[in-house]
């Protein structure tokens, strides 16, 4: 086989529909433990952090219309991406670089969920949540900027244990998110290309849900496939169907496993689908019709799941709606909070941009405090 040339494969314990571009050079999966095959009761936690996080995606457009909060970006359609890559994280070492858009991930990595949407709230940048603590970094809105910081951090994990990759149990790893639109920025360039000359432990989680905002992923992305191009970096990939929270967790683990055994960055390219607009301000009409919508959307992530939990004998209808209703309850719970945030006082603009502040910096806030607080 030439290298690079794609090809059609059914790996361990991954459904056919996976597919590995370039050297398919990932460790296998270890049997048992936390990267054993999903126990019934993982599985069932799987279902109910779905039914989490649509509740609360959905009520997050409810609010935007009702002006709690000044803006959204929704994910409905891309909650098994979202959850299953989530579940492959190590809080204990692993970091994760979000965008705008990974309210999902958040919810699966134990985030306070006020926290995280005083962004949404315009209360505060990045999220009020502790990220050394959470192992989230702040939420991110230049489009691809995560990416680079996700190599800087994971450059650093290759750094701090020298040549002995497998001291205390591998590197920590660093997942980052972007989409098939912030695939052709530069950085994404800059940063895969960093990463596989250093080896950095690092996976790039592409969600390709179809649109970069309102232009379709054919016309903007050369070659229709995100994953191919990491054979131009010497990397490893994985094109998988991002619908099926299993294959998403499964793919994510072996992803985890190559990278923290120093052998270097991957590329997941979870195909999917944006159900809605890009964000709430956005009109996705305007460009793609709601029977297009419903063409291309396929099979409903979170139905799927049931079903297969149904035909498993995994859960039963009393299950799914006690899932729902914990669901209800915790949406009420995060509502409240945002509703009782307040405003963050104006000065730490200036009191947290440098860890020393400069003349030209006091003399800004010296400004500020005198049009607007009149000292």
């Amino acid at each position: 086989m030439q290298y690079g040339q794609p090809f059609l494969g059914c790996l361990p314990t991954f459904p056919p529909v996976t597919k590995v571009t370039g050297m398919d050079t990932l460790l296998p999966v270890a049997s048992g433990g936390a990267a054993g095959p999903l126990t019934a009761d993982e599985l069932r936690e799987l279902y109910s952090l779905m039914v989490a996080v649509r509740h609360l995606d959905t009520s997050a457009i409810a609010w935007q219309r009702q002006g709690i909060i000044p803006g959204y970006a929704p994910e409905l359609g891309q909650e098994a991406a979202q959850v299953g890559s989530g579940y492959a994280v190590d809080t204990t070492r692993d970091f994760v670089f979000p965008t705008y858009r990974e309210m999902g991930v958040a919810r699966t990595m134990g985030v306070d969920m006020v926290a995280y949407m005083s962004t949404h709230k315009a209360t505060w940048h990045g999220g009020l949540y502790n990220p050394l603590e959470s192992r989230l970094a702040p939420i991110q809105a230049v489009v691809a900027g995560s990416v680079l910081h996700a190599v800087g951090w994971a450059h650093g994990q290759t750094l701090a244990a020298g040549s002995d990759a497998t001291t205390d149990g591998g590197l920590g790893v660093a997942l980052t998110y972007f989409g098939d639109g912030a695939s052709s920025q530069g950085d994404v360039h800059e940063a895969m290309n960093f990463a596989a000359v250093m080896k950095a432990p690092v996976v790039f989680f592409v969600q390709n849900n179809g649109w970069a905002i309102s232009v379709p992923t054919e016309r903007q992305v050369a070659g229709g496939s995100v994953a191919a191009r990491a054979a131009g970096y010497g990397m490893p990939a994985l094109q998988i169907d991002g619908d099926d929270v299993v294959a998403v967790v499964e793919a994510t683990r072996r992803a985890f496993a190559h990278a923290r055994a120093g052998n270097g960055p991957v590329l997941i390219e979870a195909m999917t689908y944006r159900r809605g607009p890009h964000s709430t301000a956005d009109d996705p009409g305007r460009y793609r019709s709601l029977d297009e919508e419903r063409d291309g959307a396929g099979a409903d992530p979170l139905e799927r799941l049931r079903q297969r939990l149904l035909a498993d004998g995994i859960a039963d209808e009393a299950f799914f709606a006690e899932a729902l209703a914990a669901a209800k309850a915790e949406e009420e719970q995060i509502r409240t909070g945002i509703q009782a945030l307040g405003s963050r006082p104006g000065t730490e603009m200036f009191d947290l941009v440098f860890q020393e502040t400069t003349p030209a910096l006091q003399a800004q806030a010296a400004n500020w405090r005198e049009e607007s607080e009149h000292v």
